[in-house]
């Protein structure tokens, strides 16, 4: 907006162009429940820096009593991060779900042992651990409430999940569309 005032265009033709833009795929992806008023936020925080600002930015939205966050942390990466990342999850959430991610190599159990071990420092009990992620976004569902926001944060645009080698199909998105479409 501010490079196109710089250059002499109208704030109404300004404005109608930025409407029309989209945003990135998998960064702050608002999805509706179809009925209720329950929503959920597909984000691609994969690092401890990126969970915390968008957590803090649904807790100045809503509240933390109203976000419940499926998170996980990605195999054969920065294992310093994953006790941070639920940590974080926790600090900003009403309730967590620790999930598989993209484990490629690892146990994913093992990943999710890594971030619970932050957890138990902080002597957490608004957590669960569900390591199949499908699973873990379709219990998010289930335990949603009206006025809640689901954050299923890690994968954002990806459209698979790496396990020992191979990619196998796997959208957050599809996943919250298929769950909120069955909890009708």
């Amino acid at each position: 907006y501010a490079v196109a005032r710089l250059l002499g265009m109208e704030t109404g033709l300004i404005l109608q162009h930025l409407s029309s833009l989209k945003p990135a795929e998998g960064r702050f992806d608002i999805i509706k429940h179809p009925l209720k008023k329950r929503y959920a936020i597909v984000d691609y925080a994969h690092t401890p820096d990126a969970l915390q600002n968008v957590l803090e930015t649904l807790n100045d939205i809503c509240g933390k009593s109203k976000v419940l966050t499926v998170v996980g942390a990605g195999g054969d990466r920065d294992k310093s991060k994953r006790p941070k990342m639920a940590v974080i999850a926790a600090q900003y959430s009403r309730e967590v779900i620790l999930s598989s991610d993209n484990p490629r190599s690892e146990d994913p159990e093992l990943i999710l042992d890594d971030m619970e071990e932050g957890l138990n420092e902080l002597d957490a009990k608004n957590y669960v651990r569900i390591t199949d992620r499908k699973q873990a976004i379709r219990t998010a569902v289930r335990l949603v409430r009206d006025g809640d926001i689901i954050l299923v944060a890690g994968k954002g645009h990806e459209k698979y999940q790496e396990i020992k080698g191979e990619k196998f199909p796997f959208d957050d998105k599809e996943i919250l569309l298929t769950a909120f479409a069955e909890d009708t």
